[in-house]
């Protein structure tokens, strides 16, 4: 991915954000609310156009190949909508058609996510009628169910009890070891910490840090990470 930026009237939202992520490693974005991270990743996943600069996903274009870039990633948001009449089942079926996924392909992988998610026990239930973190699981599910080469996952453990956001913090490792691409967001430091090989820290539209979260560490004037994440956001002001 390469320069991008994004205005609306006189407001610039990003500005000269440039990073890359690599196969194989885990990137997170972090940034405070209103930063412009969740603007970044619309942009990525193609929901937003780019005002200048360019962004590639997986060699594509996010402007002029945007249904490539579609079918080639899983984006995963807190904002993502469900059909609340159809059942888990009926939902991750239609997605894996709209992705033209095999019906063989689809049945190994929609056990294989059910099981690592625990959601046997409630996949012809009704999704309006499911708890907030059961919805949760169903959107990761979704975002997973066509087996992308490029996962972006923002906060996929909100509303997840502590086994659940573990079972998530497994699956997130297991895409890295079988060579995807992640962009990880989430404001759990303990789990940016645990996950991330490299990292990008976003604050009024621009980047302040762009590097490994081992150098992040070394470069650390303060106790853990997250004072220094505030300590990076607070001299920038």
């Amino acid at each position: 991915m390469a320069e991008m930026g994004a205005s609306s009237s006189s407001l610039r939202v990003l500005d000269n954000v440039n990073f890359e992520c690599k196969p194989g490693r885990i990137f997170s974005l972090l940034g405070p609310n209103g930063a412009g991270k969740t603007t970044t990743l619309r942009i990525i996943s193609t929901i937003l156009a780019p005002s200048s600069g360019s962004v590639k996903v997986n060699g594509y274009d996010v402007v002029n190949d945007g249904s490539k870039v579609r079918s080639s990633i899983g984006f995963l948001t807190g904002s993502t909508g469900l059909y609340e009449r159809l059942t888990p089942e009926e939902l991750i079926a239609y997605f894996a058609k709209l992705h033209g996924v095999e019906k063989q392909a689809f049945e190994k992988k929609k056990d294989e996510l059910f099981t690592i998610l625990d959601m046997h026990d409630f996949a012809r239930k009704r999704i309006g009628k499911l708890s907030t973190g059961m919805k949760q699981k169903v959107s990761i599910a979704r975002t997973m169910i066509h087996d992308p080469e490029v996962l972006v996952f923002d906060e996929p453990t909100a509303g997840l009890d502590v086994i659940a956001a573990k079972n998530i913090i497994e699956l997130i490792r297991d895409c890295k070891n079988r060579n995807k691409t992640v962009i990880f967001s989430s404001h759990i430091m303990s789990e940016v910490d645990l996950l991330c090989d490299d990292l990008a820290i976003i604050h009024k539209g621009r980047i302040l840090f762009n590097d490994t979260m081992d150098s992040f560490r070394d470069g650390m004037k303060t106790e853990n990470i997250t004072e220094e994440f505030i300590r990076v956001v607070a001299a920038s002001n």
